[in-house]
């Protein structure tokens, strides 16, 4: 029995007119440039369909890229505040550095400090109740520091040291109630005692009869009597002078040179032996003389 239809040509052939067609069409195209304008309408048709699908796409790469700049914005500020912070604490640093510069710089190049052995300690601590003034520097008895040792800055007297340890010692400040220095006025070289009474700013001369010369404004200097400070260190300046006939002594009171509350770097001053010497041997003689006086 014959079938209704007949068979088409087989699956070979069929493929090798599809693609003697194919390449026909492509050398027709490529040589006469045939179907440009089937190209154009087939693009113009699909062009909207193409930027449909790719519109999320597009879409969803620009709010990444614009999640990414901000990202990386942000994370670059932070690091310019970063840098920023970092260089402010540099400059704070610096400046620093440049005030105790300055300090050490003023501190050894003051006029009046001589040719004694001196050395530079900084203020640990400082120890400032009332009628308590000290303060505790970072040199100690590696160092050679001694009891009794004298302490001064750019301006003058700061006081003495009372306790010596390894590393650190305690200086007692001339403006402490227990503390008294001989001194001498240098307009006319009368000597006194200058004791402190516990107040920052402020010291005052002892047993003044009210007959002594001393008048405001007059500058008080170690005497070098006493065998603890150098002779000529600026001490203070007279402030007030009260005289009154019916008491026995004078009330003087005086403003040392020195800024104690703002103490930071020191020297101590080991005395030349010669002229303590000296200075020993004349307070020997003054003495002496006041008691053949008093006989």
């Amino acid at each position: 029995m014959k079938p209704i239809f007949g068979r088409g040509p087989s699956l070979q052939l069929r493929l090798f007119f599809a693609v003697i067609l194919s390449a026909s069409l492509m050398l027709a195209d490529s040589r006469l440039d045939a179907f440009s304008n089937v190209r154009y309408l087939l693009n113009s048709m699909v062009a909207p369909i193409q930027y449909a699908a790719n519109l999320p796409r597009t879409m969803f790469d620009g709010v990444y890229d614009r999640f990414s700049t901000r990202k990386g914005l942000i994370e670059s500020n932070h690091n310019i505040k970063r840098e920023v912070l970092r260089l402010k604490s540099e400059l704070i640093l610096l400046e620093q550095y440049q005030e105790e510069n300055k300090r050490l710089r003023k501190l050894l190049g003051s006029p009046f400090i001589r040719d004694e052995k001196k050395v530079v300690t900084e203020v640990m601590a400082v120890d400032t109740s009332p009628y308590r003034h000290q303060v505790v520097i970072d040199k100690g008895q590696i160092d050679g520091v001694y009891e009794g040792q004298p302490v001064i800055n750019e301006k003058g007297i700061v006081g003495q040291v009372t306790f010596v340890a390894a590393h650190n010692s305690r200086v007692l400040l001339l403006t402490d109630a227990n503390n008294a220095i001989p001194v001498q006025v240098i307009r006319n070289d009368i000597r006194v005692i200058a004791s402190g009474n516990g107040m920052i700013d402020e010291i005052q001369l002892e047993h003044i009869p009210t007959s002594t010369d001393i008048q405001e404004e007059d500058l008080l200097v170690t005497s070098g009597l006493g065998g603890v400070y150098p002779e000529g260190y600026p001490v203070a300046y007279v402030t007030a002078v009260d005289y009154d006939p019916k008491r026995e002594f004078a009330v003087i009171k005086a403003e040392p040179v020195v800024e104690f509350d703002k103490l930071r770097y020191l020297l101590l001053v080991w005395p030349d032996e010669n002229k303590q010497m000296q200075a020993d041997q004349s307070s020997i003689e003054q003495a002496l003389l006041e008691d053949e006086d008093g006989q």
